[in-house]
């Protein structure tokens, strides 16, 4: 600074410049040097311009004396405007700063809200919302405290806090701002005070206000998000048993019934020969076996959801569960044509065979409940690049496009087929969860009118979960 101010005195007075231009270029100086190093700096050099100026360029020269009263206003003009402007372009300078700076503070206040947003679960937002505050607004550290738990939430071990300053700052909803320790700021939603927040580093008041606010809709929106999850899953609760209640009430029935006709006829009808006698205990077999069957697919649902089942995986050929499978719905496929194809050549799978086989079953049994007798049954097995398919076609009425991803969940039958054959709509569940176990896929194609196809896929290697 003094030696550019030298320079300007050197050139100004041997090049033989006008006065006014020197006072001129002294001037801009000032200005230059408040924009770029502050208002300290222009004095400074204002008053030391006002010095050069006074001495090397006006008369009597190489003087501090002023001999024309005017060169007096000239110089306390100069030295005023030099000192105004000075402080009008540090006080822009500092304005630009801080705006600056404020919009740097908006910037993080924007990435910490959309940090917030996208989390749902409550305890992960508690869990996470101290570190992502401390790594938004690049502090020390931040403590967090939520008024109806009892655990305190850090962004790191060591960061240090007064515990009952954030409890007190929680239960009055106030701001303490401190220089150089922790500032504590309040979780407010509305009037609602819902917890408080303790950070370790520079931040202004307005920041912090704004994190509080931040903090506390998020949390209030975790919360919301929580309580109408639990809402629902209470609604489909009391759904899935209703459901569950209607189609096991009419499926027990059906059993039931034709058990208690046939015991109450051999009880009040002495008179049977033998052939009827066999004819009503082949009946009550047969639907004493469906009955257990149904409380069997009940219990092995539950035992599914709930993860209880273990897979035995060993190397199997598919060709073992479709065998086994076949032989089980021997007698329902006795009404249809079967036609079997299964792909030479086929590897080895890592499976649970049984598990497989119920699989099969379950959509051979379908493809019989649903298609007229007399129409074809189709199995196929065949290789992809890194799974084998398992396939059940069927002449059928087939399935709307509407219902097909709808019939894989539990309890669900089709609108047209609830009345049309017996059962529970739990086979196509039970199947989904046995091949996802398995780390395969299942699905179905489907045209009304022309039947479906179910097909199923299970991993060469497998990738059981």
């Amino acid at each position: 600074m003094l030696a550019g101010l030298t320079v300007l005195t050197v050139v100004g007075r041997y090049l033989d410049v006008n006065p006014t231009a020197v006072a001129l270029v002294f001037l801009i100086a000032v200005l230059f040097v408040s924009a770029y190093w502050g208002s300290r700096y222009a004095v400074v050099l204002a008053i030391m311009a006002t010095a050069s100026f006074n001495f090397f360029f006006l008369p009597p020269l190489y003087t501090f004396t002023i001999s024309d009263p005017q060169n007096w206003i000239a110089l306390v003009a100069f030295l005023v405007t030099a000192l105004v402007a000075g402080n009008l372009s540090e006080r822009a300078r500092r304005e630009a700063d801080e705006a600056k700076q404020r919009r740097h503070e908006v910037e993080r206040l924007y990435a910490l809200s959309q940090q917030l947003l996208t989390t749902e679960n409550l305890a992960s937002l508690l869990n996470a919302l101290p570190k992502i505050v401390t790594d938004t607004f690049s502090i020390s550290g931040a403590v967090l405290l939520v008024t109806d738990r009892d655990a305190v939430y850090r962004s790191g071990p060591d960061v240090g806090f007064s515990e009952e300053t954030l409890r007190s700052v929680a239960a009055r909803g106030e701001l303490v701002m401190q220089d150089d320790k922790p500032s504590y700021a309040s979780l407010r939603v509305g009037v609602k005070t819902v917890g408080a927040l303790a950070v370790t580093g520079n931040l202004s008041r307005e920041s912090l206000e704004a994190i509080g606010s931040l903090a506390g809709l998020a949390i209030e929106r975790a919360r919301a998000v929580e309580q109408v999850t639990l809402h629902r899953a209470a609604q489909e609760s009391d759904r899935l048993r209703t459901a569950l209640l209607d189609s096991v009430t009419h499926e027990f029935r059906t059993p039931l019934t034709g058990i208690k006709a046939s015991v109450s006829s051999l009880l009040t009808t002495p008179s049977l020969n033998d052939d009827e006698r066999k004819e009503l205990l082949t009946v009550i077999d047969e639907e004493a076996d469906r009955l257990n069957r149904l409380v069997g697919e009940a219990s092995e649902m539950a035992q599914l959801d709930s993860g209880m089942v273990k897979l035995d995986l060993r190397p199997h050929d598919i060709v073992e569960a479709i065998d086994s499978a076949l032989e089980a719905t021997r007698h329902p496929l006795q009404k249809h044509k079967v036609e079997v194809n299964i792909a030479s050549g086929l590897p080895p799978v890592t499976m649970d065979v049984e598990r497989i086989r119920e699989v099969i079953t379950h959509l051979l049994e379908n493809a019989t409940k649903y298609s007229p007798c007399g129409t074809t049954v189709t199995v196929t097995a065949e290789r992809q690049p890194r799974n084998i398919v398992v396939s059940v076609g069927d002449h059928g009425p087939g399935i709307d496009s509407f219902e097909q991803p709808l019939i894989f969940e539990k309890f669900y039958r089709g609108r047209n087929q609830q009345y049309a054959a017996h059962g529970t709509g739990m086979g196509l569940a039970i199947a989904k969860v046995i091949v996802e176990a398995h780390g395969g896929t299942i699905g179905v194609v489907s045209q009304l009118g022309s039947g479906s196809v179910f097909s199923f896929t299970l991993p060469i290697q497998a990738a059981v979960r």
